[in-house]
């Protein structure tokens, strides 16, 4: 049997270290090995014992989670997951984190409505499990491949919409990129989009973040990349030279109206353990615009786009998977290979080319 993860939460709020203890003990694959309510007490706890995962709040009294982690980077990696309050402020500071060298993000739990604060420990945990397993800049890569996650039963994409009928859509001149990642994704696709010329295809995106977090990193990358990035609105189109990327806690489907694409975007329950889910957005793609889309499957953990990249390839469409070597988990390419899914395993560096070689060729 593997070892539990162990972690080290540290924030200064007590009733969030009881509240996000409560909920990562609630996991058998996870253990706490302790809290601390300052980086001071928590560099004193990591010379008695190394965690495999630390959770680290952004504000605390005598030195803030982001100098923290900064020297934390340079003396001793350990995956770092980000835990903040869902505030736009704090939406750009945890940006900021992610640049450091933290794994992930998640949001601080609140004890609210029994289902809402178990769709909140679900992720919280996944992520915890992910960041265990993720290779952390600056220090020795660990193995970087992820199992699927254990718990409790997922649903699929038939929850949200229906499979594809198997008519092959017909070809029209317009290629849309549909994408999808998870964890250690912010920065893969900030590599992936800052390589696209300003008239590249139209790209939507699925990328597992929280709400808030959503649109503070589609704004990071609108000020970085030559194509025009924005979070998803309901009815947006999916233009040349234009990325959508899905607004977190709500899915994102692409939908075709005569020759034009836009995205549909809706509430609906977890998929593959996820909210947005990639499953959606590809089955989606599948359905509406067959071989003339092309998926693209990142860096992650679990096999949440593995089913959908299936439909897509069933349905014509070219599929390209990150290879293992530049995911910082793979997990998410690693299924999709496994279901038959993958066309083409290709370097994250080589991704964008590879997409503007094949839209051109389409």
């Amino acid at each position: 049997m593997p070892k539990p993860v162990r972690v080290l939460i540290i924030d200064d709020s007590a009733s969030v270290r009881q509240t996000l203890s409560s909920v990562l003990e609630a996991d058998p694959d996870i253990h706490v090995i302790g809290v601390a309510s300052d980086p001071y007490v928590a560099a004193r706890r990591i010379q008695e014992e190394i965690p495999d995962v630390i959770t680290l709040d952004v504000e605390m009294p005598r030195m803030d989670g982001i100098t923290f982690l900064r020297k934390l980077m340079a003396q001793r990696p350990i995956p770092v997951v980000m835990c903040s309050s869902l505030t736009v402020e704090g939406s750009e500071t945890l940006l900021q984190a992610l640049e450091a060298g933290a794994v992930d993000v998640i949001v601080k739990p609140k004890i609210a409505a029994a289902d809402h604060l178990a769709e909140s420990g679900l992720r919280i945990c996944d992520v915890v499990k992910a960041a265990a397993q993720a290779r952390v800049r600056g220090g020795r890569p660990q193995h970087g491949t992820a199992t699927p996650l254990a718990g409790d039963k997922k649903l699929t994409a038939d929850a949200v919409l229906p499979a594809p009928s198997g008519r092959a859509m017909a070809k029209t001149t317009e290629i849309v990129i549909c994408v999808g990642a998870s964890t250690g994704g912010t920065e893969a696709l900030k590599d992936f989009l800052v390589s696209l010329p300003a008239n590249a295809p139209g790209i939507v995106i699925v990328q597992h973040m929280p709400e808030k977090f959503t649109a503070a990193f589609a704004r990071r990358l609108d000020g970085l990349c030559e194509v025009s990035v924005k979070e998803a609105e309901n009815g947006d189109p999916v233009l040349r030279g234009h990325v959508l990327i899905a607004p977190g806690d709500q899915h994102m489907l692409l939908e075709r109206q005569g020759a034009r694409y836009h995205v549909s975007v809706k509430t609906g329950p977890l998929v593959s353990r996820h909210r947005p889910s990639v499953d959606v957005l590809f089955r989606s793609a599948a359905r509406s615009a067959g071989g003339n889309a092309i998926g693209v499957i990142m860096t992650g953990m679990g096999d949440d786009g593995a089913r959908g990249m299936l439909e897509m390839k069933q349905a014509g469409a070219l599929t390209i998977a990150q290879d293992e070597a530049s995911c910082v988990v793979f997990g998410m390419p690693k299924e999709a290979i496994a279901h038959g899914g993958i066309d083409r395993v290709v370097p994250l560096d080589q991704i964008a080319r590879e997409v503007l070689w094949a839209a051109r060729n389409a």
